[in-house]
């Protein structure tokens, strides 16, 4: 992150231009598959609705879709998209979310990997913003594969552009799905 005069942090985006910290648009993928997925999907939104610095504006519709790899019989996932603006940077955004997942029930240390769970909430993109940390990758560097990502994120932001891909989520959507024919 590079410094301001005065020593304040500033974000540099893709395009060079200093962000406005206040309105950063970011999109969350939301899953469940354990208990009462839409009840955990929809206190998810509304629990990231309360924290400071977060406003839920766009919601897709909930998916039921087939589990993606992990342990044979599991039960069908609940997934969606969500769309918000944040004053919050991208680290913070991440540790609220793993704060929601966890009032929620999910205990990371003591799951399989890709294996059921009450609620697994993934900061997917967040502007034209690009990060590699042993933290958080962003963009989502599995995003573009998933369909059970892209279908619930094309309803709600259909033209966000990948920001390493350089496609619309709608074109990325339309090649996995014509991959997936």
């Amino acid at each position: 992150m590079g410094r301001g005069r005065r020593g304040v942090g500033v974000v540099t985006r893709l395009n060079g231009r200093p962000e406005n910290p206040m309105n950063r648009k970011a999109y969350i993928a939301m899953g469940s598959n354990l208990g009462d997925r839409r009840h955990h999907l929809q206190q998810a939104a509304a629990l990231l609705g309360k924290v400071q610095g977060v406003v839920v504006r766009r919601v897709s519709e909930f998916l039921q879709t087939e589990p993606v790899g992990g342990p044979p019989g599991q039960e069908k996932y609940l997934n969606a998209a969500m769309g918000i603006d944040t004053a919050l940077a991208p680290q913070e955004l991440l540790g609220a979310l793993h704060r929601i997942e966890r009032q929620l029930g999910r205990d990371r240390s003591k799951e399989q990997r890709w294996g059921p769970r009450t609620c697994d909430l993934d900061l997917l993109m967040m502007e034209d913003m690009v990060i590699d940390t042993a933290e958080l990758t962003l963009p989502h560097p599995r995003m573009h594969e998933r369909l059970f990502v892209l279908r619930p994120l094309a309803q709600i932001a259909p033209d966000a552009v990948h920001p390493v891909l350089k496609k619309t989520v709608a074109e990325l959507l339309a090649d996995l799905a014509q991959r997936h024919k």
